[in-house]
């Protein structure tokens, strides 16, 4: 849309403001519905094109579904598991699980030895005051206990983890189930916690800015609406596709940045527009300058924000719909309601005012961003050079960044399944191993074959000598006393021949068409030791007539870490080819949007140097309250295409009223000064406001969205100050005459 379009459109919108506000409030009441309601939030899936993906799936097709278990572990300082007040308090706290129709089985260590079955790990600890009891549900999990992403409904563990009470010992759960419901309580609870306290801060700023109530509190009307709508939004796409339990911080964390600083955009222009023109032509002016400006900024976040749907990461291409639902709407709502709220107040707008505080009077004339700019401009190179060195300088860490899936480590350390998964490692032997798993895929032959079986039972023996496997578990392991020619004969005896314990040692490595072996290691799933005997594993392994697979966490991770740099070229590039012609078709200008883009990826550099700085290599650990590990996997990729589109925010603000100088004054230098000038204040405090929200979320107790809401932070603080202060005029005062340039053929907008 072009500003003589919207012009009439905010001509029209004053002629129909109460409409417009009546349909407004309805769309709230309907959002609000829909949360009450509420939908499911997943945690991250496995992405079904990879390995481990494939691994999964073959495990889940052709073997006996495990019932799906949680683990506790009962803690005594005094007394040990055998001690009759010590079993007679776990028997009492296990009672109401015994008796739930939801449970299964509850598996002890005072069970009878046939009863107690396998186990991850033995049932008691090293210092014999401890033990284990695995809780088995009814249903049917994953074909492999450690690949399982909790598909249980979301109240089942935590009802039945309420019934379980011993007064006189320490109880803590563990397992994946467990950890899956802290990752989403953690979740929830930084939503609501990080809101209260970021908005009395924003709406300190928003006054500081304004200094008015009335002017204030309009920027948080309009965010109030676009996150509601934005929430209710995501909640209806749960209902049809698998929805990341992120996604409404992306939601939070975007719409409560973008909506406020739109809505400040538009009241700032609408407070110069008003003082000089009657209601609809200030209106009209307003939604015509500003308006064009956030329609051409929501674009440029959408496109980053969709970018992540591209990148084939599973549910977590759903953070992408929510955030660009939530910027959508904070446009809709910034060209409709807000113009409509505008309209009726007229100069009422500036009610309220704050002593000692004409927010309203910046801007006019020479002032100390236009002397600033006057003197970058003076020195181009001197400032241009430099500052670009110290951006690089500030991104070098990013050189050493690496990247891992998510542990129970990103959890905070109260988590109570942190705090069982930390005792099991440390305390009980084989706690800590890790499990590859290979998956020798026979295709539509039977793994039983004879040959088959030759080929398994050298591939074992082989995995069996690598180094840190510590011992390997399969059909063709059942018992180090017995040769190659007897498991042929096991494998040939038809399944109504084999004993009852043959069958059960059987049903859960061998299917139809697949047999399973999982290789222990000592290993920490994301060291670079683990990392490296999977590729071996892949790569090296002896000849099997069929597919080898391999899956696990360890594994994942690879598989996670190809798909992202297979897919980030692409997505990268769509991202940064679409905003240029949409910053083409804002400038009318070929180059400019090339250099808007330059400064973007230095925000970008900086905003990935403090991302490793501080949470791989620890710095402010203690002060944020985290374990310091590997950057998630998708950290980075994400952080790009949230980033690119909201650096360019301020970008657009700026150059599209320098735009409007330039055409005015045709002087390149006197038209970056006075935008600059005109923009200086309100970009300041929209770069306040945002960075306070997203270095808010850098308080939450998950490592995932205080690592994004930080890395985001740093980028808009760059860009803001260094970038839009130093960079720009620099840049646009050596390219002179060549900013506005655009070959003949291609028209004029």
């Amino acid at each position: 849309m072009n500003g003589t379009e919207l012009a009439r459109w905010g001509r029209w919108i004053h002629g129909a403001r109460w409409s417009v506000l009546v349909a407004s409030a309805l769309s709230l009441v309907v959002s609000v519905g829909v949360i009450v309601v509420g939908g499911r939030l997943d945690p991250p899936d496995v992405p079904a094109e990879t390995e481990s993906g494939r691994a999964r799936r073959l495990i889940e097709r052709d073997l006996p579904g495990q019932p799906p278990t949680f683990s506790l572990i009962f803690s005594s300082a005094t007394l040990a598991t055998r001690d009759p007040a010590f079993r007679s308090e776990v028997e009492r706290a296990l009672a109401p699980l015994r008796h739930d129709p939801r449970v299964a089985r509850v598996r002890t260590v005072y069970d009878a030895p046939g009863e107690r079955g396998s186990t991850l790990a033995p049932l008691v600890s090293r210092d014999g005051r401890r033990t284990l009891v695995v809780v088995e549900l009814h249903g049917k999990a994953s074909g492999f206990a450690s690949l399982e992403f909790s598909g249980l409904p979301p109240d089942l563990y935590p009802a039945l983890r309420a019934t379980v009470r011993a007064p006189a010992l320490e109880v803590v759960s563990v397992g994946n189930i467990a950890l899956n419901h802290d990752f989403t309580e953690v979740a929830r609870q930084d939503l609501g916690r990080v809101e209260l306290m970021i908005l009395p801060v924003v709406a300190l700023l928003l006054l500081l800015v304004f200094g008015g109530v009335v002017a204030a509190a309009l920027p948080l009307a309009v965010g109030g609406l676009a996150m509601a709508g934005a929430m209710a939004g995501t909640l209806l796409l749960a209902r049809l596709v698998s929805v990341s339990i992120y996604a409404p911080h992306i939601v939070s964390m975007i719409g409560l940045g973008v909506a406020i600083d739109y809505s400040l955009f538009v009241v700032s222009r609408f407070r110069e527009e008003i003082r000089e023109h009657p209601g609809p032509e200030a209106l009209g002016r307003t939604v015509a300058t500003a308006g064009r400006a956030i329609l051409y900024s929501g674009l440029t976040v959408a496109i980053g924000l969709l970018g992540m749907i591209f990148l084939g990461l599973g549910n977590l291409g759903s953070i992408g719909w929510a955030g660009t639902i939530v910027v959508a709407l904070a446009v809709v709502y910034g060209l409709t309601t807000l113009p409509a709220i505008l309209a009726v107040l007229g100069p009422r707008v500036n009610s309220l005012r704050v002593p000692f505080l004409h927010a309203e009077r910046a801007g006019a004339g020479p002032g100390p961003w236009h002397r600033f700019a006057a003197l970058v401009m003076a020195h181009p190179w001197r400032v241009l050079v430099p500052v670009v060195g110290v951006l690089l300088l500030l991104g070098a860490p990013f050189l050493h960044l690496r990247v891992g899936s998510g542990d129970a480590t990103s959890l905070p350390a109260e988590a109570e399944s942190r705090r069982g998964d930390e005792l099991l490692r440390r305390e009980f032997p084989g706690g800590d191993a890790n499990q590859i798993v290979v998956v020798l895929d026979a295709g539509r032959g039977s793994p039983l074959e004879p040959g088959r079986v030759a080929q398994t039972f050298a591939l074992s023996r082989w995995l069996a000598g690598r180094p840190h496997v510590t011992g390997v578990d399969s059909f063709v392991d059942l018992d180090p006393s017995l040769d190659l020619p007897i498991y042929q004969q096991i494998a040939a005896l038809p399944r109504a021949n084999r004993p009852p314990e043959l069958e059960a040692a059987l049903r859960f490595t061998v299917g139809e068409h697949i047999a399973m072996l999982i290789a222990q290691t000592d290993l920490r799933p994301a060291s670079d030791e683990a990392r490296a005997l999977v590729r071996e594993i892949r790569q090296a392994h002896p000849p099997y007539r069929g597919a080898v697979l391999v899956t696990g966490q360890t594994a994942f991770d690879l598989d996670f870490i190809g798909l992202v740099a297979r897919h980030a070229p692409q997505a990268i590039g769509l991202v940064v080819v679409v905003t240029a012609l949409v910053l083409f078709l804002l400038l009318d200008s070929l180059l400019l949007p090339l250099k808007a883009i330059v400064m973007n990826l230095l925000s970008i550099t900086a905003s990935y140097g403090a991302l490793v700085w501080i949470f791989q290599d620890g710095h402010l650990a203690g002060w944020l309250g985290f374990t310091p590990g590997p950057i998630q996997t998708a950290t980075p990729l994400i952080m790009f295409c949230l980033v690119f589109g909201l650096s360019m925010d301020y970008e657009v603000l700026l150059l599209s009223r320098v735009r409007e100088e330039y055409a005015r004054s045709g002087d390149n230098a006197q038209a970056v000064a006075t935008g600059l000038e005109r923009t200086g204040r309100l970009i300041t405090g929209a770069a306040a406001i945002m960075a306070a929200v997203f270095f808010g979320f850098g308080l939450a107790r998950s490592v995932i969205i205080q690592a994004v809401g930080v890395g985001i932070g740093v980028a808009v603080v760059v860009d803001a100050t260094i970038v839009r202060a130093l960079l720009v005029p620099a840049a646009m005062r050596l390219m002179g005459r060549w900013n506005w340039w655009r070959p003949t053929w291609l028209g004029r907008s």
